[in-house]
């Protein structure tokens, strides 16, 4: 047998996904934006503390300094909360919910998508403010990261694969 052929009876047995998302926060500045901007903050305070020192007033150069680092202390902290992120899969028989936060500790759930129901939190001037898979009395936070209209179009999908799933697995007929 060779590896086409096993790999195609693993994947027999396996349902088809029906909806796959993976949620991630928004991050508008990358590395590059990030050594830049602490580049700029580092030389305006380097020559302000230069001219400072000319003037006599040198203590204000640690001030300067200190500023500096605690702005970097702050995006730091900020590209490590980013690596905290959402995994959503849908079948026709399960939904996996699994959540990693920024220090890479796990938790899944597994439900049953005809039992799942999308529950919205919605603020007539501000949009949808949150979102939750509601099944068997649990009720689990989903896309918390996502702004207004992101969690619109996402709670579209995601009820429209939920639907799918719950109309079960369709065969198409041969004419």
């Amino acid at each position: 047998m060779n590896d086409d052929n096993s790999r195609q009876q693993e994947t027999k047995g396996a349902e088809p996904t029906i909806f796959s998302a993976l949620i991630t926060p928004h991050r508008s500045l990358g590395p590059t934006g990030f050594l830049i901007l602490m580049l700029a903050l580092g030389g305006v305070s380097l020559i302000t503390g230069l001219a400072f020192i000319m003037m006599g007033a040198w203590p204000i150069c640690g001030f300067l300094g200190l500023d500096v680092l605690l702005v970097y202390i702050a995006f730091r902290a900020n590209f490590r909360a980013a690596r905290a992120y959402e995994e959503v899969k849908i079948t026709a028989s399960e939904l996996i919910l699994r959540k990693v936060s920024q220090r890479g500790r796990v938790r899944e759930w597994t439900l049953n998508p005809v039992w799942v129901h999308l529950d919205r939190i919605v603020h007539e001037e501000f949009g949808i403010e949150g979102l939750f898979l509601v099944s068997q009395g649990r009720r689990l936070s989903i896309a918390s990261c996502l702004g207004p209209d992101e969690k619109a179009s996402f709670a579209l999908a995601l009820s429209n694969a939920l639907g799918e799933a719950k109309r079960g697995p369709t065969r198409t007929l041969l004419q």
